[in-house]
């Protein structure tokens, strides 16, 4: 009984094994890897870059001030809107 018992986990053991190895060639070595990669990092460019005022700077995503439009506005532009010194 304990013959079966363990070999099940082996067999379970070796198929995840396989996966991880399949999963690890896939993303470093295969053009579908490299595409992943590069909108990976596109996606965190264009964050720094919404997260970038042109007047004022950096801020931190939790200042940022969303609009009823959906658009992103930094803490001190929408300071000057707001109070009319545009």
């Amino acid at each position: 009984m304990n013959a079966i018992i363990v070999e099940g986990v082996l067999f379970i053991a070796l198929v995840c094994v396989a996966v991880a190895l399949v999963v690890f060639v896939v993303r470093y070595y295969t053009s579908a890897g490299r595409a992943l990669e590069q909108t990976r990092n596109r996606k965190s460019i264009d964050r720094a870059v919404n997260l970038t005022c042109v007047l004022h700077g950096a801020h931190d995503e939790r200042e940022m001030v969303r609009l009823d439009s959906g658009e992103v506005m930094c803490p001190e532009c929408y300071r000057e809107a707001v109070d009319g010194r545009v």
